[in-house]
């Protein structure tokens, strides 16, 4: 089993970035995908997740209305679109499986290497 994201880099604030998480190695339909983030000298926190079947999405309070979650059947891919970026986004963004409905990382059973996101003000 493997989540591979990709998409980070460096942006300025007010700008966008596009994180895409890439899965393979089994199927993913029972599955709940959520992003996480980590900023040095912080603890992982969840950010978004969405069902791969049926799509149902749920945000982190800080986040709504700037990202958006979606899933790509076709390539297998769930993606966070990070609109209005802040400097406090400032993070290691990672992908994760889970066959709870969680926002705990701890009940994640599946991780992604991580992805830097990096916001300039």
């Amino acid at each position: 089993v493997q989540l591979q994201a990709s998409g980070g880099g460096l942006v300025q604030a007010g700008g966008s970035l596009r994180l895409s998480c890439a899965a393979s190695g089994r199927t993913f339909s029972n599955y709940f995908m959520g992003w996480f983030r980590q900023a040095p000298g912080k603890e992982r926190e969840f950010v978004s997740r969405i069902r791969w079947t049926g799509g149902s999405t749920y945000y982190a309070d800080f986040v709504k209305g700037r990202f958006t979650i979606s899933r790509d059947y076709a390539k297998n891919t769930v993606n966070l679109q990070m609109n209005s970026l802040l400097p406090e986004d400032t993070a290691v963004y990672y992908c994760a499986a889970a066959l709870q409905v969680t926002i705990r990382p701890q009940l994640y059973d599946y991780w992604g290497q991580g992805t830097q996101v990096t916001v300039s003000s």
